[in-house]
């Protein structure tokens, strides 16, 4: 009895020692939630101030006359449903056909043995360190050979390449993890290399082609860069963030319409993320066990 007494306050003081450190642990988390969120909420804020308090030498961080009049602007410009569905229709495909590319690779180099198999791991990596802002003017001269300039082609083709290294490095942790005994278990029930693959392999690393999408969609869906480089004169061919051009005038920028404009932008990618919060948590915590 008296060993359990013992052990029992023995817990109650490492308890009450690792309180103080658990609440600045928790109080460190806020902190740094609220500091992530805050431009968040500005924006937010600031696409339904009215455009007085957005212009005011003193801003608040709060609005006591909320108005919809820089959604109404948004809305009404005649290009913004076809520049959302251009949007729409590049990081869809970036990330089905991403996906699907960095699966098969992933499945070619950890399964199979072939040469140079290091070296083009390397090179994914390599890929990965090169700055975008650095092959935008060889991609740009790229597209122009191709004939893809004004093209949505022009703007899925190269964040397919930029999506594929990083997604082709998780995949393969994946990939790996599924036990090799259970593709041997397959093939000696009959089913083929192409079965395998598509109704076993393919469940099995679905988290991480989940957590490799959301990558995929995030880079395709707030591109700028490329949008802006090879969209020249086709505005018809035109994404989402270049529509926010039409309200930032140099002289006279509209920032409720650019603040609004923001907003609509990112309402798809946090239903994206509620779609696939499930399985991108299970993505990111690790693969399949054995």
């Amino acid at each position: 009895m008296r060993g359990v007494a013992k052990r029992g306050s023995v817990r109650s003081v490492r308890g009450a020692v690792a309180r103080p450190w658990r609440f600045a642990a928790e109080a460190c988390a806020l902190l740094v939630a609220v500091v992530v969120a805050f431009p968040l909420y500005w924006m937010v804020l600031g696409a339904f101030k009215p455009a007085g308090e957005i212009r005011s030498s003193e801003p608040r961080p709060w609005t006591l006359a909320p108005s919809l009049d820089s959604f109404r602007r948004v809305f009404g410009q005649q290009e913004f449903g076809r520049y959302f569905l251009n949007s729409l229709v590049v990081a869809g495909a970036v990330v089905i056909a991403s996906g699907v590319i960095a699966f098969l690779a992933a499945t070619a180099v950890t399964r199979f043995r072939f040469r140079f198999r290091t070296t083009l791991l390397i090179m994914f990596l390599v890929a990965q360190m090169v700055p975008v802002e650095a092959l935008t003017i060889p991609l740009f001269f790229l597209m122009r050979d191709f004939g893809q300039l004004n093209t949505l082609g022009s703007l899925i083709l190269p964040h397919i390449a930029f999506s594929l290294p990083f997604a082709i490095w998780m995949l393969r942790g994946f990939v790996k993890a599924v036990p090799e005994a259970l593709e041997e278990a397959a093939y000696l029930d009959g089913a083929s290399r192409t079965r395998f693959m598509w109704q076993i392999l393919f469940p099995l690393v679905l988290p991480g082609l989940v957590a490799t999408s959301v990558f995929s969609f995030i880079s395709a869906w707030n591109d700028f860069l490329f949008a802006k480089s090879f969209i020249i004169s086709d505005t018809s061919q035109s994404t989402l963030p270049m529509a926010l051009l039409v309200f930032y005038e140099p002289d006279d920028p509209d920032w409720g319409g650019v603040m609004a404009g923001s907003t609509v932008m990112t309402i798809p990618v946090l239903v994206f993320f509620v779609l696939v919060q499930r399985r991108l948590v299970s993505g990111l915590g690790g693969a399949v066990k054995d």
